[in-house]
């Protein structure tokens, strides 16, 4: 059953991006069904789910000079017209953002959200003139459930939730923490080589990130001035959320995704890494570990849901980090890696998500101490157990509590959020 899982999840779900994730989806619906269209483009109207809206709301978006917003994404996908540049669309901008505001302006161009969906859900209606093309994603930042040209079905999946659910998540769902480090283990030279190419350009966006004066920049200062001490925390938490601040800053730089989430592929590729060489371990070893690392993010989100009121950077890969390193020191120990899941999720398994924007850095930073803290005590035989709170009897049971606190507790969190940012202009 979970033969190929870490393949599946490293083709669906770990690949390079540029910009943040949902302005990037909203582009590609748009791009989607503008491509069909034969004439100029001439309006945009697009309905995304509350997370979506959430989320692109206040991130800047690659090449515009730090514009933001989904309806900027959504104007420029649409002239830009390449959808198969997939999650690396904003690569082309050229000379489309001053069309792009002059549809906004003009009223031409429009968004609002549909409180009644759930999950990942964007609907981009495209005009040139009388001429309509649609393309709506479900489920998927980057799968097309619907196409449509001028009345002409060209993609329709009409089947419920649960039924389009991928084979590979139902699995997810079924794995333990002893499947997940099985998979990991029997990663192919193929497997690391990928997963290695994720080190190296997340690396290059944490060094791009350093540049500008945003949260791994004061990290960073902070040691230079002897107020906090170069170690492998401190490294940890400087280079991921450098990564971060180049992503939400807009810079023009890919990084390796995990979960179909720039930000949590930073956490989850990084930290294991960091960790990993700075105890001197085999190359292979810690890529093996970053597997694990993006199985249990992937395995975590199975259940909260891609885009959840709580912070995927904390919940979801921080505990992947968490998971691998301990991989890396004690194999595949499920007794203590739950230990270390109970304590990560203990700690910060309660962070809000209020949307992409350069703030997601601090709460990266916080992601990478809880993970190497949590990893450490649970080495040696400490952590949180079920005696605490909503900590389960094992990892896997935790996972499913916090879940269910998320999914179900906090199911009106979104909306309250996105009534609070609604009142702002976040758009440049």
């Amino acid at each position: 059953m979970f033969e190929n899982l870490l393949e599946e999840v490293l083709k669906n779900e770990v690949y390079p991006a540029m910009g943040c994730t949902e302005p990037v989806a909203v582009a590609f619906a748009a791009a989607s069904a503008a491509k069909l269209l034969s004439g100029p483009v001439t309006e945009v109207r697009i309905i995304t789910d509350t997370a979506t809206y959430k989320n692109g709301l206040a991130v800047s978006i690659p090449n515009t000079n730090g514009r933001k917003g989904n309806l900027l994404a959504a104007a420029l996908g649409a002239l830009i017209r390449k959808p198969d540049a997939g999650p690396e669309i904003f690569k082309h901008i050229t000379g489309e953002i001053d069309e792009a505001k002059k549809l906004i302006s003009a009223g031409m161009a429009s968004i609002k959200t549909d409180t009644k969906k759930h999950g990942i859900y964007i609907s981009a209606e495209i005009f040139s003139g009388k001429e309509k093309a649609c393309c709506i994603l479900k489920n998927s930042h980057k799968e097309i459930s619907y196409l449509e040209h001028e009345g002409k079905v060209l993609i329709s999946n009409k089947k419920s939730n649960k039924q389009t659910c991928r084979q590979y998540k139902n699995d997810l769902k079924k794995a333990t923490l002893k499947d997940l480090c099985k998979a990991a283990e029997n990663a192919t030279p193929e497997q690391l080589e990928y997963i290695k190419k994720g080190v190296e350009m997340n690396l290059s966006a944490s060094k791009k990130g350093l540049e500008l004066k945003k949260v791994g920049y004061y990290l960073n200062d902070l040691i230079e001035k002897g107020f906090m001490k170069e170690d492998v925390f401190s490294k940890a938490k400087r280079m991921a959320a450098a990564a971060t601040d180049a992503r939400m800053a807009g810079i023009p730089v890919p990084v390796m995704s995990s979960g179909e989430s720039g930000n949590q592929g930073v956490v989850a590729i990084l930290v294991p890494w960091i960790v990993g060489t700075s105890a001197g371990r085999k190359e292979e070893k810690i890529l093996k570990s970053i597997a694990l690392s993006h199985l249990v993010n992937s395995y975590i989100k199975v259940f909260t849901g891609e885009l959840a009121p709580i912070c995927g950077c904390a919940v979801a890969a921080g505990v992947g980090a968490a998971v691998a390193i301990v991989w890396q020191f004690c194999k595949a120990n499920t007794h203590k890696m739950s230990l270390a899941v109970n304590t990560i999720i203990s700690d910060i398994g309660g962070t809000l998500c209020d949307g992409a924007k350069s703030g997601c850095s601090l709460k990266v930073a916080s992601s990478a101490d809880s993970a190497i803290r949590a990893s450490y005590m649970a080495i040696h035989g400490e952590g949180i157990t079920e005696q605490e709170g909503f900590i389960g009897s094992n990892g896997e049971e935790t996972i499913k509590n916090m879940a269910r606190i998320s999914c179900t507790g906090m199911s009106k969190v979104d909306n309250i959020i996105l009534d609070i940012m609604a009142g702002k202009n976040c758009m440049n």
